[in-house]
């Protein structure tokens, strides 16, 4: 890094605002966008940050010859073109703008929510026509409606407020919020896809694109909505089963559906097109003058203070560490993790506050990549996106409450970090250590004590303590041909139950899970699968 002046090359179009800012910190800047691949490699070596937007690929040749770059800036949020995994290993840090789009995103569904309800796009066409079409564009009004919305973080949060002032009664349906929060939000939660869409009268989508949410909506959802409701998806094409809305939409089920983006895209062709009933955009929910400038101003700063001070914000990558606090922190940064996954599959989301103790040496650690560790294993199953960077805004945006508690005392171990979650699933608690220094173990689970190393696949059994419980459980296994590694178990203080961590060397299907549930002496059954362990 140039300690005198760091250099920035902007390499595609967004609000000048950006060249002041890097300028008022002492950056020199160039903007150069549009520029050929051939002339980016040209001159890509000469610069210690890069920002971009969505035209620059920051991949293979290019990012390579990018030799000298620390930071790359997205202005926006999605980083699809910028080669994470190369930066991480290159110590090269990736930023995006998280906020700046949120609220010209939120305010496009509402106006596809108000166009949708009043045909406003068919009757513009109809008028430029010459035509007087009054009574063909019967409206809906939308005050006394319910709206449901998919979604409630950045965005979704947004639409909600909207909702609420167009005098809708609003429906959430948002796994990851708890009843508190969403309490909070004056809105309703339901915990299906499918409740929420059987019982309100606009249904508008704002959640990512990953596994989960893939064709979330799709022809059964959809035939679920009341006759006569709408649809708008300004998030992520896939989320929409695009053939089942197909069908709902000709058939007249759905009185409207309204759609920003699309599973193949730029979308130039697409049956929907063919309907009436359906209204379109190009993906233009980040397109507005304040959101460009907004995340142009973001990224600047965000960039200028890396390169001159070192802080980072909004990195869609983990933070470098020194030397010395990576190897001191390396056993116990996998045990953070494994405490994290481990209650994060086996409660279910919805969480309100999460307790963090650390106890005796660990306690005089760097405390902070260990709580992010912790609380990135806890989210990364149910949230997309989730690092060590951003965990902790995430799980604020989501209400839950992180309290971190530090002592140098320990009662049975040299270091001990215990994690106590509570939400709409009652509480959990799972505790580990280190041994020899380099060793993790769980020890404890909900006060049972019960060491087992934490890595793998494990299933967690909770059952009514009595005889052939653990040779039903082990019988059910070997009829499925699961080779058990280890068997642990633990008793419950005052109950007439125990606790099984069974290490087991194949996933399970679900076929196998519900003849675990179906034992009469089982209560309770998770499948935990402890990534990078």
């Amino acid at each position: 890094m140039k300690a005198s002046c760091p250099k920035v090359w902007i390499a595609d179009k967004m609000s000048e605002r950006a060249v002041e800012v890097f300028r008022s910190h002492g950056i020199e800047v160039d903007y150069k966008p549009g520029l050929s691949v051939e002339e980016q490699i040209k001159i890509a070596g000469d610069y210690d940050g890069i920002a971009v937007r969505s035209s620059t690929t920051l991949k293979g040749d290019l990012l390579a010859a990018a030799k000298n770059v620390k930071v790359i800036g997205r202005a926006g949020i999605g980083v699809d073109n910028i080669d994470v995994q190369t930066c991480s290993r290159r110590g090269v840090v990736v930023m995006n703008t998280p906020f700046g789009n949120t609220i010209t995103t939120a305010e496009l569904a509402i106006a596809h929510i108000v166009a949708a309800a009043r045909q406003i796009p068919q009757a513009t066409a109809s008028t430029r026509a010459g035509k007087w079409e009054k009574a063909a564009f019967m409206g809906m009004e939308l005050t006394g409606k319910k709206a449901g919305v998919i979604g409630a973080g950045n965005i979704g949060a947004i639409v909600c407020d909207r909702l609420k002032g167009l005098h809708m009664s609003v429906y959430v349906y948002d796994p990851f919020i708890s009843d508190e929060r969403a309490s909070a939000m004056g809105v309703t939660k339901v915990d299906t896809v499918a409740e929420l869409a059987s019982m309100v009268d606009i249904l508008t989508i704002h959640v990512p694109l990953i596994d989960a949410t893939r064709n979330l909506v799709d022809f059964d959802v959809l035939k679920k909505m009341k006759k006569g409701s709408i649809l708008v998806n300004c998030a992520r094409g896939g989320i929409v089963d695009e053939d089942a809305l197909y069908k709902v939409c000709k058939s007249g089920h759905l009185r409207a559906a309204a759609l920003d983006v699309y599973t193949q895209e730029p979308a130039k062709a697409n049956k929907l097109f063919a309907l009436n009933n359906v209204t379109f955009t190009p993906h233009i929910g980040a397109c507005s003058d304040e959101a460009q400038e907004n995340v142009a101003v973001q990224v600047a700063e965000q960039m200028s203070d890396y390169l001159l001070t070192g802080s980072i914000n909004n990195a869609v990558n983990v933070p470098s560490l020194s030397e010395e606090e990576a190897n001191a922190l390396a056993p116990f940064m996998g045990l953070a993790s494994a405490l994290g996954q481990f209650i994060g599959q086996v409660m279910r989301p919805g969480y309100d506050k999460v307790t963090i103790r650390f106890e005796g040496k660990v306690s005089k650690l760097n405390r902070p990549p260990l709580l992010n560790a912790i609380l990135q294993g806890l989210l990364s199953h149910s949230m997309d996106e989730v690092n060590a960077v951003n965990v902790q805004m995430l799980a604020k945006e989501r209400g839950i409450e992180v309290e971190e508690v530090s002592t140098e005392k320990s009662d049975h171990f040299s270091s001990l970090i215990r994690l106590i979650v509570e939400g709409d699933d009652g509480w959990r608690c799972v505790s580990g250590t280190v041994f020899d220094g380099i060793n993790p173990r769980l020890v404890t689970i909900d006060e049972c004590e019960l060491e087992l190393t934490p890595k793998g696949r494990l299933l967690f059994v909770e059952n009514k303590d009595e005889p052939g419980a653990i040779a039903d459980i082990a019988s059910t296994l070997s009829d499925a041909g699961i080779n058990i590694g280890d068997f642990r178990l633990g008793r419950r203080e005052g109950k007439d139950e125990a606790l099984a961590l069974i290490t087991i060397d194949s996933k399970p299907s679900a076929k196998v899970i519900t003849t675990l549930e179906s034992l009469k002496s089982v209560i309770t059954v998770r499948h935990i699968h402890l990534e990078g362990m």
